[in-house]
């Protein structure tokens, strides 16, 4: 099946509302906790970047999970951030949690050492995907740990709409309508894969997780784009 883009910005405040009421609960959870499985042992601490953070709920839970770190989410919708900052007055790990305005590339994010590079749902949304894996390289370092999930695109929209009737069964039409629509809009395993390999980021890799997520992982090192060596020679 051809992949189908989507809108890259969900900035309908009514959309955003309906996504910051939805239970996530169980999926975000996993994602936290799988981070944990790709990165064993790790003490985290320092900065984490949240790329497409939404409403924020992601960058939350990491830095409740991590409370030596700190954590920017990065989201073009201000519908969304306005919801994420809302948040940040109440939320028990609000204080180490900030947020920014833009879009990738261009965003203004911090020129900070990053401990790790985290997203969940952005890259089915891009129409230019390789402007996420740029980005990582413009501000990663050497040892950066980068962890992606997202949609894989089905082998049909007859199968999409199956994961829709198993995954949002009951919930608001406006929920059942992205999912489709994201599913249609994702991007396959080897889609993926062939990304990466442009980027010159052959070191990541890309697992299947579930019937609908993937997720990619690995850890910046010397001579990929983004390495402090490559930056410092001005490469």
């Amino acid at each position: 099946m051809q992949r189908v883009p989507e809108p890259e910005l969900m900035d309908d405040p009514a959309q955003a509302e309906v996504y910051a009421a939805a239970d996530f609960d169980e999926a975000h959870s996993r994602i936290v906790d799988a981070f944990e499985d790709y990165f064993p042992g790790l003490g985290l601490e320092g900065c984490v970047l949240d790329l497409g953070c939404g409403p924020g709920d992601i960058s939350f839970r990491f830095a409740a999970r991590h409370p030596a770190c700190t954590v920017t989410g990065v989201d073009g919708s201000a519908a969304m951030l306005r919801l994420a900052n809302r948040r940040r007055t109440i939320d028990a790990a609000g204080d180490r949690v900030a947020f920014i305005e833009g879009c990738i590339p261009g965003a203004p994010v911090p020129e900070v050492r990053y401990t790790a590079i985290i997203s969940n749902s952005l890259l089915h949304h891009l129409h230019r995907p390789q402007v996420l894996w740029q980005t990582i390289a413009s501000v990663a370092d050497t040892g950066t740990l980068v962890y992606i999930v997202d949609l894989r695109r089905p082998q049909s929209a007859d199968e999409a709409r199956q994961l829709v009737g198993i995954y949002a069964d009951g919930e608001p039409d406006i929920l059942r309508r992205d999912f489709y629509n994201s599913l249609l809009a994702a991007f396959t395993p080897m889609e993926v894969e062939a990304q990466l390999v442009a980027a010159g980021m052959v070191a990541l890799s890309v697992d299947v997780i579930s019937d609908r997520h993937l997720v990619v992982h690995g850890t910046i090192g010397r001579g990929m784009p983004g390495a402090e060596a490559d930056r410092s020679s001005g490469a």
